[in-house]
């Protein structure tokens, strides 16, 4: 889980410092409190699931991970078509993001193949 976890845990680090380029250069705060809620909860999520009870609860932990992800690139595009961040600034962003996405995604399926072996 080490890279997903790192990884998560470096884009939540992201997400807080755009909050705070959000609120101070663009006195931005309901747009940049929703982007940072669903980017940091990724990583709270990957990290519960290390912890999971089951092989179902990590599944259910990594997917409800993945659907705050998806939200997380929703709230970016929403900030850049709205001219809060850049086109740089978006596509690195967001490519994070993405990246996460496929992550949870690898993991996700794994998780589901190997429990269908568990039975």
């Amino acid at each position: 889980m080490g890279a997903l976890s790192d990884k998560s845990q470096s884009f939540a680090i992201r997400m807080a410092k755009l909050r705070r380029l959000l609120n101070e250069k663009h006195k931005e705060y309901t747009l940049a409190a929703q982007v940072v809620r669903s980017g940091t909860a990724i990583g709270a999520l990957i990290r519960e699931s290390e912890f999971a009870q089951s092989r179902l609860d990590f599944i259910s932990k990594l997917s409800i991970a993945l659907k705050e992800a998806n939200e997380t690139k929703y709230w970016l595009t929403i900030l850049h078509e709205a001219d809060y961040i850049s086109d740089a600034e978006f596509d690195s962003v967001f490519a994070d993001c993405s990246e996460l996405v496929a992550m949870l995604v690898a993991s996700i399926r794994t998780s589901k193949r190997l429990l269908k072996t568990d039975t």
